[in-house]
């Protein structure tokens, strides 16, 4: 019995040493060397060298001064991420996104875009089409009494084109930029 005992209770301290231990050091130390930002979190510093967010995150952004990620299921906390498991038929999701279209709602703008009704998978996505940015122009530059082509141009500056995939809008990114206009 003793015989069987020894060697399995060995490799499972081996196995443990290797896949719990050893390789998870391997793969962070790469990580660290090769790619120190993503694997850090990709954090975004003000000046001061503050941590304010990560770029991997949206975050909540309230007022007419600012521009407004999709909206949130678990109003942004990273514990309670996810979506709201509503279906389309279901009578709350449909009087959220009511009452979200009326609020977001621009006379002379058309419809509200999608992406700023509807929240992501994880309801944590940082990104937004650049369409959505675009009908908050607007808004943004009549509170902050700033020219229209100005937030176009940081708008244009701030639009990254992925590989794959359609064009995206990181809105931290783009509200940090907001933020640094004097």
């Amino acid at each position: 019995m003793s015989s069987v005992i020894r060697p399995a209770l060995s490799l499972i301290v081996l196995m443990t040493l290797i896949t719990g231990v050893a390789y998870p050091l391997v793969v962070t130390g790469v990580a660290q060397v090769a790619f120190p930002e993503q694997a850090n979190g990709s954090l975004v510093r003000d000046t001061d060298g503050q941590v304010r967010g990560s770029a991997l995150l949206a975050q909540d952004f309230s007022g007419d001064g600012w521009f407004h990620p999709r909206p949130s299921a678990a109003a942004y906390a990273t514990v309670a991420s996810g979506a709201s498991n509503l279906g389309p038929s279901n009578p709350a999701l449909a009087a959220r996104v009511f009452d979200d279209a009326a609020k977001l709602a621009v006379t002379g703008q058309g419809a509200v875009p999608l992406a700023l009704l509807t929240t992501s998978g994880s309801g944590l996505d940082p990104h937004l089409p650049p369409a959505a940015v675009h009908y908050q122009l607007a808004r943004v530059a009549a509170a902050r009494q700033l020219p229209v082509a100005t937030l176009e141009q940081l708008l244009e500056a701030r639009i990254e084109r992925p590989l794959v995939g359609p064009p995206v809008v990181n809105v931290l990114a783009l509200n940090r930029a907001l933020a640094d206009l004097k």
